[in-house]
């Protein structure tokens, strides 16, 4: 409200640490007129917000099998965020980030992102030269249970996308993470790149 946004919507999962499947969002009076205003029907039934603005306070027609499930995990994860308080919740996402930054600059790992465009909640980090960031990624998730993705389009094959997201942004995953960089990470450095080759 003090941002004057007129509709906002997130997801369950990444920074409120609830499973997928939910998709929280938020109207506020301009929105809601301007829905209320709408000349045409909404084409597609199960998109139309006005049958869910419905189930507030007045007569409704049914719209969907509610996930009462997830509605109680989503409940949940509110309610340690409540109890962490948000501005803790963000302040320890942030720490967070700057102890990895911080610990893969060390380790001799360039970051993907400008340090003033990066966020606290995702880091993406080039696979060095000679290394099969792929094999890598694949001996973290099999040996020790941690996934780090791998880069998306343009970037497939020469990023690690690091998630430090909701409960999982603590310092001791950080610590963890960066103990296995630098004890392991050395044994999937393939062949010398030919340029090295040659210098030698």
């Amino acid at each position: 409200d003090d941002w004057k946004v007129d509709l906002a919507y997130s997801c369950s999962q990444k920074g409120l640490s609830c499973p997928p499947g939910l998709g929280p969002f938020s109207m506020g009076p301009r929105a809601e007129q301007k829905l209320a205003n709408r000349q045409g029907k909404v084409p597609n039934w199960y998109l139309d917000v006005s049958l869910l603005n419905q189930y507030w306070g007045s007569d409704r027609v049914y719209h969907h099998t509610a996930p009462v499930n997830m509605n109680f995990g989503m409940r949940e994860a509110l309610r340690l965020i409540a109890e962490e308080g948000l501005e803790t919740v963000w302040t320890r996402h942030r720490a967070n980030a700057e102890r990895l930054w911080a610990g893969l600059e060390r380790l001799g790992l360039e970051l993907h992102v400008p340090d003033a465009l990066r966020l606290p909640t995702l880091t993406t980090v080039r696979i060095p030269e000679g290394v099969d960031g792929k094999a890598f990624s694949l001996h973290l998730l099999n040996k020790h249970g941690i996934e780090v993705g791998g880069g998306l389009g343009a970037l497939a094959g020469k990023v690690w996308r690091i998630g430090l997201m909701g409960y999982n942004s603590r310092a001791e995953n950080v610590d963890l993470l960066l103990n296995l960089l630098e004890q392991e990470l050395p044994a999937f450095r393939t062949a010398a790149p030919v340029a090295a080759c040659a210098a030698a």
